[in-house]
């Protein structure tokens, strides 16, 4: 990654899954305590879903330092299918072991990693950005983080936060411990 280091930040708390849906309350005030969080990665790149949510979770820190938000469709969450399913959690399992899998609408694992991966590679590819601040969803980030650590999988994915916060450094994947300030 040429020295990279790209810090991936899962959205705080939200109302909802559709791509208008604002932050909670206590999704709000952990918006505003990542800021100092932030901080100390000296971030100089700032990348986001489009999503509302993952917006709401950046602004703060983006406001804060003067860093310009960049949107990027790419980051926006994996559509598991675009009709209501009463089984989605179990169909989602399954994507996780058979990545060409797709539903109605939907995406399969492997459209949607690589989508992200088409990010990553811009980013990976600028040689004036150094410390990256990659703000998305869990499901896509869960695909993306199983291309560096083949163990992090659906398990994995329903452990992750809102937010949560991961750093892949060197094609090495670990997660940063947040510190009790925020709200759970």
């Amino acid at each position: 990654m040429n020295n990279k280091r790209i810090y991936f930040i899962r959205h705080c708390k939200a109302e909802g899954q559709e791509p208008t849906a604002a932050l909670t309350k206590d999704g709000l005030e952990s918006a505003k305590n990542l800021v100092e969080i932030l901080k100390a990665f000296q971030i100089d790149y700032l990348i986001s879903s489009p999503y509302e949510r993952a917006i709401q979770t950046i602004l703060p820190f983006s406001q804060d330092t003067g860093l310009p938000l960049h949107i990027h469709e790419g980051l926006s969450e994996r559509v598991l299918s675009k009709e209501p399913m009463d089984d989605w959690l179990e169909k989602l399992k399954r994507t996780f072991l058979h990545k060409d899998l797709s539903f109605p609408g939907g995406e399969s694992s492997d459209e949607a990693l690589n989508r992200i991966k088409e990010v990553i590679n811009e980013v990976i590819g600028r040689d004036d950005v150094t410390n990256v601040g990659i703000v998305s969803h869990g499901n896509i980030l869960a695909l993306l983080f199983n291309q560096y650590d083949n163990t992090f999988g659906f398990d994995q994915w329903l452990q992750m936060k809102n937010p949560d916060i991961f750093l892949i450094e060197n094609n090495i994947l670990q997660q940063v411990e947040l510190k009790e300030i925020l709200s759970n």
